[in-house]
């Protein structure tokens, strides 16, 4: 286990658990987000119906999820009263837990397993989807990459459990 990885296993075990408020699928690369209660996660793939799930398959990009609070943050940085999450072009709306912390760790929403990977950083496109200044709300608030570990459902409403990682024996 990786030195950051230990550090963020440690105080990861004391979140709360989140809640799936809103998934969010790109039938086809730049295509319009379809807003969807429920989909299957596919292990190594990504989610069934989005277009990274026919890309690199173990890619640790295979879904990318953002906080509520965090949408929050941007719509305020961009003083705007609200921002529909598909503008982020985020999957995956998660509340109620800091998914700063859940980086390098494995959790489950519903009855899959996910391993955060990295953060998910703003791209360029933030600037026409949230105008001059948009990337510059964003970071910070872009979100993490995960990879799938195993196949299910995923539907809104379901919990964000962390998994708590057994230190490992020398």
């Amino acid at each position: 286990m990786k030195a950051q990885q230990r550090l963020f296993a440690r105080y990861a075990q004391h979140l709360p658990p989140g809640t799936l408020r809103w998934i969010g699928l790109r039938p086809k690369h730049r295509a319009a987000m379809l807003s969807v209660a429920n989909c299957l996660a596919l292990k190594e793939l990504g989610l069934e119906g989005d277009h990274r799930s026919s890309k690199t398959p173990g890619s640790g990009r295979q879904v990318t999820l953002i906080s509520k609070e965090f949408i929050q943050q941007i719509a305020q940085h961009r003083q705007l009263s609200h921002l529909d999450p598909a503008m982020l072009r985020r999957n995956l709306v998660i509340e109620g837990i800091n998914i700063n912390a859940l980086r390098h760790q494995q959790f489950t929403i519903g009855e899959v397993l996910f391993e955060a990977t990295a953060l998910c950083h703003p791209c360029s496109r933030m600037e026409q989807a949230l105008g001059k200044g948009g990337v510059a709300a964003m970071l910070g608030y872009g979100g993490l990459c995960c990879k799938i570990l195993s196949s299910g459902t995923i539907k809104v409403g379901d919990s964000l459990k962390v998994i708590v990682a057994q230190p490992e024996l020398f």
